[in-house]
């Protein structure tokens, strides 16, 4: 791929410049200033805002949000992310309630639940996803649900308590290629994750499964071509591309930026390989766009 962006040396503590491609309008629209305001008076937690996500103002300028369950302190420390970490508090008993008085306040009719990872209980938290689901579509059947998992540490009972509570969409994210998963995934097991999708796809075949990746972190072409094809032979339908930005200079450094040529042939290659739909971009992170991505999808597995 050509439009290689190389990173300009930078003095210590200080920040390479972005391209133009990255920058984006800081947010403070009425509408964003209202969900924010909702999320305090909840005590909720979203990643847009703990994962420092560039689309916070678009999004949240449309009445869309993801919402981050579980808490936000996460187990483990992956070198990329901007998330705290550390010794979590107990999991809030009350906490898929709230969140579903949320989404049912602000009449949303697709959501997204994530967390952080939490190792530190028996099923890693698939009971307070599968709750979440279920309190959300007692209070708002039409509204559909897409949830971004961690891995449970691999339990194949965790991701068929979720699976059971029937959300619209399966994601979990990929991240990086497996050369780069001992330094960007603490915890994180390449293995782990495409045996995820293989369960998940033998456990309910009808519920599509997503999955994003980041470029940047120093991965060669030939190695994320082989984790697409990968993601694909387990039977993984959507998929997200978006540039790794470096939160701060205590993550792990950025090799180069991508040009948007280069997300527009990557997204090309997907799709040929027999993804269904794919999200590519710059800004493009996994819940970006996410009722569009699964209208779209939809549309075209019919």
């Amino acid at each position: 791929m050509g439009h290689v962006i190389p990173l300009v040396p930078a003095s210590p503590g200080s920040r390479p410049p972005k391209p133009d491609w990255l920058k984006v309008r800081a947010p403070g629209s009425p509408n964003y200033t209202r969900l924010k305001g909702l999320m305090r008076d909840l005590k909720l937690h979203t990643v847009c805002e703990e994962a420092q996500c560039p689309n916070i103002g678009e999004c949240w300028n449309h009445g869309t949000a993801t919402f981050m369950i579980l808490g936000g302190v996460c187990t483990r420390a992956c070198a990329y992310c901007a998330i705290e970490h550390g010794r979590p508090a107990p999991a809030d008993p009350d906490e898929a309630a709230r969140v579903a008085h949320a989404i049912h306040t602000l009449g949303l009719s697709y959501v997204v639940v994530t967390s952080v990872d939490r190792d530190d209980l028996k099923d890693g938290g698939a009971s307070i996803f599968a709750d979440t689901i279920r309190e959300t579509r007692a209070r708002l059947s039409a509204c559909r649900i897409e949830v971004l998992i961690p891995d449970f540490q691999g339990s194949e009972s965790a991701l068929r308590a979720v699976l059971d509570a029937r959300p619209d969409i399966l994601n979990h994210n990929t991240e990086t290629v497996p050369r780069l998963y001992r330094m960007a995934r603490s915890g994180g097991r390449y293995a782990r994750t495409l045996e995820l999708f293989e369960r998940s796809r033998r456990y309910a075949p009808e519920i599509p499964t997503k999955s994003g990746v980041m470029v940047g972190l120093g991965e060669e072409r030939d190695e994320l071509i082989a984790t697409l094809q990968d993601l694909r032979r387990v039977g993984c339908g959507i998929l997200t591309i978006g540039q790794y930005l470096r939160p701060s200079a205590a993550h792990a450094p950025m090799a180069r930026y991508y040009h948007p040529d280069e997300f527009r042939e990557l997204k090309e290659r997907a799709l040929e390989m027999g993804f269904v739909h794919v999200e590519s971009g710059p800004l493009v992170r996994s819940s970006y766009h996410a009722h569009e991505t699964a209208d779209a999808y939809a549309a075209a597995a019919r």
